[in-house]
């Protein structure tokens, strides 16, 4: 039953993840490929906040206050990292990117203070289903309220026709940054998340192979649809963990098994699950 739980709340971590990646990659169209170092950064500074402050205040506060700490550390990150790689596009935003999700891993290797590669132990364990489907559900509203809005209608332009939308002046590199920021910072949400349920992190928690994965399964539920990413996540977690079931001869080839079911999934529905469409009781007025 224990296993069952841990895997509904992990469940609830990559949906965040998937969200977030969402917003960037799907919403705003910018092929981002270091949103594991966001995530890294949450971690290590949710878990910092609660191991080194020692404030005598409850769990389920410190918890709180250390998802609103990374957030703000991420989203911070998503300002350094997005202000001189947003200017790029298509590939060349993917490999800088890329290169700053590294440059944070190797930061973070490089920090005794919080483990260095030996990795972060003594982590109290804070997070729960209740708090992790709690920040779900902001991460939903956010979101949804953030696309029904002026600022979601010029991010969704700047993915159909970046070049059309700043013709009509819409400011293209502000609402890029906005959704690489608010993108990062959810991102940090779930690394303290993730950080307060393992009770122990390290750098190989967040290779370059996680972005890939949260690209997956942003692909699989549909680029441009939170319904898709909360679907796409689920289907990515239940699959990692039946191939467990199957042996370790089965799990060792995971990732043939996730490459092929990428290109089946190019070749049969290209769009995903569902596309850019929503389901309506989660967001009305869908297909953005």
């Amino acid at each position: 039953m224990d296993y069952i739980l841990h895997l509904i709340l992990l469940c609830g971590i990559y949906m965040i993840l998937a969200m977030s990646l969402n917003l960037i990659n799907g919403k705003c169209g910018q092929f981002s490929l270091g949103h594991a170092g966001f995530w890294a950064v949450g971690a290590y500074t949710g878990a910092s906040f609660t191991v080194f402050t020692g404030w005598p205040l409850p769990g389920f506060l410190m918890l709180f206050l250390s998802c609103i700490v990374s957030f703000l550390c991420a989203a911070l990150a998503g300002v350094l990292i997005g202000v001189p790689c947003l200017r790029l596009r298509g590939d060349y935003l993917a490999i800088a990117t890329l290169g700053f999700g590294e440059i944070i891993r190797i930061i973070i290797i490089n920090m005794d203070v919080v483990g260095g590669p030996r990795g972060f132990t003594d982590i109290p364990k804070l997070s729960n289903l209740f708090w992790t489907y709690f920040w779900v559900g902001i991460t939903i509203l956010t979101f949804r309220n953030l696309m029904h809005g002026t600022h979601g209608r010029a991010i969704i332009s700047i993915r159909e026709d970046e070049i059309a939308a700043e013709s009509m002046g819409i400011a293209t590199f502000k609402y890029k940054t906005l959704a690489f920021v608010i993108g990062a910072g959810f991102a940090g949400i779930a690394g303290t998340l993730f950080a307060h349920a393992q009770q122990f992190i390290s750098p190989q928690n967040f290779i370059f192979m996680w972005s890939a994965y949260i690209l997956l399964m942003i692909i699989l539920g549909g680029l441009g649809s939170f319904t898709g990413s909360i679907i796409g996540a689920t289907l990515f977690l239940l699959l990692g963990e039946a191939l467990r079931f199957f042996g370790e001869t089965v799990a060792e080839y995971r990732m043939i098994i996730y490459a092929l079911l990428l290109v089946l999934l190019m070749l049969l529905r290209p769009q995903g699950l569902f596309g850019k469409g929503e389901l309506k009781f989660f967001w009305k007025g869908s297909k953005t």
